[in-house]
C-alpha cells in the first residue's frame, strides 16, 4: 500500500458539483467556522475550538500528518465557490491490514442538503483504489443519528459498540463502530 509517497500535495477527488481538495492556509477560517462551532463538534472526540488560534493549530497537525503520511485531510468545497464547507479524512492507517478510519464534519449551514451523501462515497473510493485499501472503519457516536444514516446509506455496517470511549466536554460520550470492506461498496 503506497500513501501517496511521491506526491507533494493531496490530489483533488472530484464529488460533481464538490471536490475533496488540499486544505491551505487561506482556509483558516473556514475551518474554524466548522470546527469552532459547538453544535458541528457535539458529537467528535474534542471540543470546539474557542478561537481562531485552535484552527492555525489544527491545520499545523494537518500539514504534519501528510508530510509523515499518517493523516490525509482534505478541505470539501462546493466547486463554484471552492470555499471549505466540510472536510474528509483517511487516518489510522493499518498498512499491513490495508485498512484505515474515515472521519467527516460539515458546516452547519449545510447539513440536510445531501452534500456527504453525495461527497463521501468519492472520498472512499479513492481510499479503496488509492490506498489499496480491503476495509475503512467509521467511530461515530451513537446519539448522531444523521452520521449513522449517512454511514449504512453507503454500505457500512455496525460492527461494535465502545462503551465510555471519550470524554468531552465534561460528559463521557460512547463510540458505534463501523465498517466497510471493498467488496461491500457499491458507490454509494
Amino acid at each position: 500500500m503506497t500513501l501517496l509517497a511521491d506526491a507533494a500535495k493531496l490530489p483533488t477527488i472530484d464529488a460533481g458539483p464538490y471536490a475533496f481538495r488540499m486544505l491551505r492556509s487561506g482556509d483558516v477560517e473556514d475551518l474554524f467556522a466548522i470546527f469552532g462551532d459547538p453544535e458541528v463538534m457535539r458529537y467528535w472526540s474534542h471540543s470546539a475550538f474557542e478561537g481562531i488560534e485552535g484552527a492555525e493549530s489544527y491545520l499545523r497537525q494537518i500539514e504534519e500528518g501528510f508530510a509523515k503520511r499518517t493523516l490525509f485531510q482534505w478541505g470539501l468545497v462546493r466547486r463554484e465557490e471552492d470555499r471549505v464547507i466540510g472536510t474528509g479524512t483517511l487516518c489510522d492507517f493499518n498498512e499491513p491490514h490495508r485498512n484505515c478510519q474515515i472521519g467527516y464534519a460539515l458546516a452547519r449551514s449545510e447539513w440536510g442538503a445531501g452534500v456527504m451523501s453525495r461527497a463521501l462515497p468519492e472520498l472512499i473510493r479513492f481510499g479503496f483504489a488509492t490506498f489499496g485499501l480491503h476495509r475503512i472503519e467509521a467511530d461515530v457516536d451513537p446519539r448522531n443519528p444523521a452520521s449513522i444514516r449517512l454511514l449504512e446509506k453507503i454500505g457500512f455496517s455496525k460492527e461494535g459498540y465502545r462503551r465510555e470511549a471519550y470524554f468531552v466536554n465534561d460528559e463521557i460520550q460512547d463510540a458505534a463502530i463501523y465498517g466497510l470492506l471493498k467488496r461491500e461498496f457499491t458507490g454509494g
